[in-house]
């Protein structure tokens, strides 16, 4: 299994390569288990890849919660709350131009993963799906 090398990923190329690489090999084991447990563990792990999160929506999340709990907390005790969302919509900011911002580091050593890292694993489930069916029929009508 070869690691991704996708010049459009800027979360990736953002990325320390020891945190990629350890979420590479993470992916990769997850693949190997679900070839071994069988199809029907492949397609759970399928099944479950359609509602993992991807960083860009994780982020897409955290971002507007800060800024209204910041706004809301200066509204309420002290405007010095301000800073929280103005922080916060710089970071998102900078992330929207160059791909990346504070907070990706800790998503990323957390082991939230890009769009096409999911779709990698996607893939690979997929195609041994796909590699499978022919020897199922095959066995199914030697007997």
């Amino acid at each position: 299994m070869n690691p991704i090398h996708d010049d459009n990923d800027r979360v990736r190329r953002n990325t320390d390569p020891r945190l990629n690489w350890r979420i590479d090999t993470l992916t990769e084991s997850s693949v190997r288990e679900q070839l071994a447990a069988g199809p029907d563990a492949m397609r759970r792990r399928l099944a479950s890849l359609d509602r993992e999160w991807d960083v860009e929506r994780v982020l897409e999340t955290l971002a507007p919660t800060l800024i209204l709990n910041g706004i809301a907390l200066s509204l309420a005790h002290n405007r010095r709350w301000l800073l929280l969302p103005t922080a916060v919509a710089g970071f998102l900011l900078q992330h929207a131009v160059q791909g990346w911002c504070p907070p990706l580091p800790v998503l990323r050593r957390l082991g939230v993963r890009t769009r096409s890292e999911i779709d990698r694993e996607r893939r690979m489930l997929e195609d041994a799906l796909q590699q499978d069916r022919p020897s199922r029929r095959a066995a199914a009508r030697k007997h």
